[in-house]
């Protein structure tokens, strides 16, 4: 059986960033993402910036997500590079993630966000959980009518990142869908 998917946005429910600036959430260690490395890698995100990113993890997020019972998706703008400067921090794996392509930043005039449409195609029709803080009623709309399979959009708020009551969340979808929580 092919477990669930689980879409996970980086700024927001990994990196807090909404938090008050100067004061780093408990359990969170800092990063700084420098604005280009000099690396040749073409895996699309955030290796253009002017200054660094400063970016909060928690290291203890890796091993609760990898015990959801999901195939982990990175579906955030850092692309592929959530591989290189996200999940060693947290204890990921590397990880697939979703190419938006054309469809980064691109407003939609039906006001659904742009990763939705994305994130429904690189689904085509498995159950899927999408974790950010940018849905809207709209989206889940248009995953109600473009999807059928099972699909929860779960928000979480940037100014705490992801707790205790949003791994329940996602654990509970996995397990309505029949899919255990992996041991370990």
């Amino acid at each position: 059986m092919n477990r669930p998917l689980l879409f996970l946005d980086v700024d927001g429910p990994l990196n807090p960033y909404a938090a008050q600036p100067e004061r780093r959430p408990a359990g969170y260690t800092t990063i700084r993402v420098p604005r280009n490395d000099g690396t040749p890698e073409a895996s699309g995100g955030l290796t253009d910036r002017r200054r660094p990113l400063r970016v909060w993890l928690n290291p203890g997020h890796g091993r609760a997500l990898l015990g959801l019972g999901y195939e982990l998706c990175w579906a955030t703008t850092w692309m592929g590079d959530a591989n290189r400067w996200i999940a060693p921090v947290i204890g990921l794996p590397e990880l697939p993630f979703v190419d938006f392509g054309d469809a980064l930043f691109r407003e939609r005039p039906d006001g659904v966000h742009w990763k939705t449409g994305p994130l429904v195609e690189y689904a085509r029709g498995r159950p899927f959980a999408w974790v950010d803080d940018e849905q809207s009623d709209l989206d889940q709309a248009y995953v109600t009518a473009h999807h059928p399979g099972p699909g929860l959009l779960h928000h979480v708020n940037p100014r705490i990142g992801l707790r205790e009551d949003d791994f329940r969340t996602l654990a509970r979808f996995a397990e309505a869908l029949g899919t255990p929580p992996d041991a370990g």
